[in-house]
């Protein structure tokens, strides 16, 4: 059996990040969509108890929701999904789900009209410390006063027993996804010559996110974690 492809370290531009994502994360998800859903059905502990939780009633907004997996968590509450990519939101459609394409940091939506806001895995996808922490405030921009946001990111610290094999200390890297036939499907393709496409992430060290956090005015973090390989901040809007 062939090798199976590793995470590499990477330095990011200092401009045009833009232009970085949208070849090294946007381009990459619009292929995989369909491969990259069909991995992504168990709702994360954390994120699950965080809606089932929340009032009978509330609206609120999955940013970087992908195939929408947690949209239906909880169906006493109405969550608008939305993703750049559009092959992803597609099957959010599909699922029978509310969905839009939209950018993170060009959300369509108006000032403090949601009750919550998610985005789970996503912001480490920003290439910058600055559009890192844009991504934070514009999801607290859409929550009015009293409201929640909850944000999961991946962890530079990975256990033992994670299947990525990051270098010690390397935050900014290529993650690579081997896009394999679905179990059971005739390919013509040997092992190695399956096509490997390169996602950008940035790795949150600890503390990082709970920084990003402070630094935006009127929030108040309620708790912070880590679960499962990434780090997690619960905050609300004074």
């Amino acid at each position: 059996m062939a090798n199976k492809p590793q995470p590499i370290a990477v330095e990011t531009p200092e401009q045009n990040q833009t232009d970085y994502e949208q070849k090294n994360v946007h381009e990459v998800y619009e292929v995989i969509a369909t491969h990259f859903s069909d991995t992504r059905y168990k709702p994360w502990p954390v994120v699950e108890d965080f809606l089932n939780g929340l009032k009978v009633g509330s609206l609120g907004a999955d940013v970087g929701c992908g195939n929408g997996k947690y949209i239906g968590v909880n169906p006493n509450v109405l969550v608008l999904g939305s993703d750049r990519s559009s092959n992803l939101i597609k099957i959010v459609h599909d699922r029978g789900f509310e969905g839009m394409v939209a950018d993170g940091l060009n959300l369509p939506y108006r000032d403090n009209s949601f009750d919550f806001a998610i985005s789970i895995a996503v912001i480490h996808h920003f290439a910058s410390p600055e559009r890192r922490l844009q991504a934070i405030k514009d999801l607290f921009k859409i929550v009015r006063p009293g409201g929640k946001v909850l944000v999961f990111v991946w962890a530079l610290e990975q256990t033992k027993f994670s299947k990525r094999n990051f270098e010690p200390g390397q935050q900014d890297v290529f993650v690579p996804w081997k896009l394999t036939p679905k179990k059971g499907e005739p390919s013509e393709l040997k092992e190695e010559e399956y096509p490997v496409y390169n996602r950008y992430y940035h790795l949150f060290k600890k503390g990082e996110l709970d920084d990003l956090f402070e630094q935006i005015e009127g929030v108040v973090i309620e708790r912070s974690g880590y679960d499962r390989d990434n780090h997690y901040v619960i905050a609300q809007k004074k």
